[in-house]
């Protein structure tokens, strides 16, 4: 089991390695990609708005509970904008795009598997990763970077309405306190996140979908597993990106 566990990342390393070779030295399938980001922004859009709004108002509900209590209550857009810009934007983006594209990927790429269209065009001689895997896995990424600025934008735009109309923060203070502990650089921080959950997520995608067996079963369980192991990176990318950008932002 430990073997076989092993052999698998090795596996899914080296086809990384392919794919960032490819991309970086084979014709760029533009069509292709066009058509992969509108299918994951279409499956993706929905979710991410319903995720957002209730994830990002009760968390920004909470803070702000803290803050009423200790008397800071119009310090709430500067909270607001600590847990939407640095971390719940970038989270909800992922789960989105983790849950709802990679797995449309995935399942995309596992019935062209076990249809053997994917052995038709290494017969043909077309590279699958050139042709599929390298659009699909650029697409996720930027997805992910829009969805992280959409998610952003109806966070703040929320965390407003909740702050001013229901917990009595002054309007004038929660717009000027969002710059407060939040800058440019860490929404770029945010947005180099968000499109390396992106990343991770089509590659897991494109890696299961591609290696599925046993049938129309064996697609099911690629897309479940596409799900848990996407989840695994990216919260442990999640994590050391956070870590990374603190130290570096606090040393500066």
């Amino acid at each position: 089991m430990a073997f076989k566990a092993l052999s698998t990342f090795g596996d899914f390393y080296t086809f990384v390695g392919k794919v960032f070779r490819t991309m970086f030295t084979t014709r760029f399938r533009f069509r292709e990609f066009v058509s992969q980001a509108w299918f994951i922004t279409t499956v993706s859009f929905g979710p991410a708005l319903l995720v957002a709004i209730p994830f990002c108002v009760v968390i920004i509900f909470q803070v702000n509970q803290l803050l009423i209590q200790i008397g800071a209550v119009d310090l709430a857009g500067a909270g607001a904008a600590v847990a939407v810009v640095r971390e719940i934007g970038p989270i909800v983006s992922v789960l989105v795009v983790a849950g709802a594209g990679a797995t449309a990927i995935c399942a995309d790429l596992g019935s062209r598997k076990i249809r053997e269209e994917i052995d038709a065009l290494v017969t043909l001689g077309i590279d699958p990763i050139e042709r599929l895997v390298v659009p699909r896995v650029v697409a996720s990424m930027l997805v992910g970077l829009a969805l992280n600025g959409m998610v952003t934008v109806v966070g703040l735009v929320g965390g407003y309405f909740f702050s001013v109309v229901l917990q009595g923060a002054t309007p004038g203070l929660y717009l000027s306190d969002l710059t407060l502990l939040v800058g440019l650089p860490d929404f770029l921080a945010s947005e180099a996140k968000a499109a390396i959950f992106g990343l991770l997520a089509g590659l897991t995608a494109c890696y299961l979908g591609l290696n599925a067996k046993g049938g129309p079963k064996g697609v099911g369980e690629a897309v479940n597993q596409t799900v848990v192991f996407a989840f695994m990176l990216l919260f442990a990318a999640n994590s050391v990106i956070s870590a990374l950008f603190l130290q570096i932002k606090l040393g500066a």
